[in-house]
């Protein structure tokens, strides 16, 4: 997986480095400071990743997060940020990011997001879940009368949103953890979802949620 990092921080860009050159499967071909540098460099690139600081000092992070996506519909651009405020949240969610990830990542996470996105996942912070789903509700569509899910899936889909993981959603509901999974696993295939978070995505652009 080829990944180009974007980040006004040098320090940022080499811990990043020495976090992934462990990694056998993941190379860093190339490292840019700017959004301009980051337009140029991922046309000329192609990674298969791009992680994209939300705030860099020429160009707002949603602006650089659109023109890459239009630029290079299959790579996949997640933010990598230490910010997690609303707004521009949303502003990178709108633009295309298909990930969104706080700087404070364990390293194993940081290498298993990559490999996810790279192969079509979309990837969301648990602190950041609620105001990616705020921007899939805002976009919703009527509600669909013919709705394909029960109320025990749409309960547990509403506690996905919420940013739960399948071991609190089974303490809340009184479940086995085994059972939510299986659920979760039930409902990507329904919806044809990639994950748990973009199964959660579709239901509420169809308003099921």
């Amino acid at each position: 997986m080829r990944v180009l990092i974007v980040d006004d921080h040098e320090l940022v860009r080499a811990g990043l480095r020495s976090l992934l050159q462990p990694e056998a499967d993941i190379e860093i071909v190339g490292e840019v400071a700017t959004g301009s540098q980051a337009l140029v460099q991922g046309r000329r690139l192609r990674p298969d990743v791009v992680m994209l600081d939300a705030r860099l000092p020429d160009m707002p992070g949603p602006d650089v997060c659109r023109g890459l996506c239009e630029a290079l519909p299959d790579t996949a651009v997640a933010i990598l940020t230490t910010f997690s405020d609303d707004e521009l949240v949303r502003q990178c969610v709108r633009a295309g990011a298909r990930g969104y990830l706080l700087k404070e990542i364990p390293r194993l996470d940081l290498a298993a997001s990559i490999r996810a996105l790279a192969g079509g996942e979309s990837i969301v912070d648990r602190k950041v879940l609620p105001q990616v789903m705020a921007v899939a509700r805002q976009s919703a569509q009527l509600e669909d009368p013919e709705r394909p899910l029960s109320e025990r899936q749409l309960v547990i889909l509403r506690l996905v949103a919420d940013g739960l993981s399948n071991r609190e959603i089974a303490e809340h509901l009184q479940l086995s953890e085994l059972t939510v999974k299986s659920y979760i696993e039930d409902l990507l295939k329904q919806l044809g979802a990639r994950n748990r978070v973009h199964a959660a995505i579709l239901a509420t652009r169809h308003g099921w949620l």
